[in-house]
């Protein structure tokens, strides 16, 4: 249909986009990325996000080793997003585009009161609401089956045939 090829290479852009701009600056994103881990690990319980004597236990990502986890998660939503705009294994590429935005999600969650100003915590907010829809819309655009019948229903009328021949 025409209007999925023109809505998926849109759709996708956003997160060839987005993977690019980590890829090739990475240093504001780790840094994004280094903030939100200390705000989870500090909404975990003591005893699943500290040892004994109350060091993290575990989490610890040097800063190189935090920028190149960075720029793989970059490079992996350029490519899940160039494989949807091209119409290769769509609905696994949107699937892959849909689990690859949940981490925007936790680093754009908001932090405590007083840690930001309000001009950051409105840009956190907006980043999270995004993050939020383009997720919503990469699972909307993985469940779709382009009008033809899914696996499961194929399945179910195989059986169904056979059981009718015999």
């Amino acid at each position: 249909m025409l209007l999925r090829r023109v809505a998926r290479p849109l759709f996708a852009s956003w997160f060839v986009s987005e993977g690019l701009d980590v890829v090739r600056h990475p240093a504001a994103h780790a840094a994004e990325a280094r903030g939100a881990l200390t705000t989870l690990l500090d909404r975990l319980p003591a005893q699943v996000s500290r040892g004994p004597a109350g060091e993290v236990v575990g989490y610890e990502l040097s800063d190189r080793q935090l920028t190149t986890v960075v720029q793989v998660h970059g490079a992996a939503l350029a490519a899940a997003g160039v494989l949807l705009s091209a119409n290769k294994a769509p609905r696994i590429a949107a699937f892959a585009l849909a689990v690859l935005t949940a981490p925007l999600i936790l680093v754009n969650l908001p932090r405590k009161r007083g840690t930001e100003s309000k001009l950051e915590r409105r840009a956190r907010r907006e980043r999270l609401v995004r993050s939020l829809a383009f997720t919503a819309g990469a699972v909307l655009a993985a469940a779709d089956y382009e009008g033809r019948p899914g696996i499961s229903w194929r399945v179910h009328r195989a059986r169904q045939e056979r059981s009718e021949a015999h």
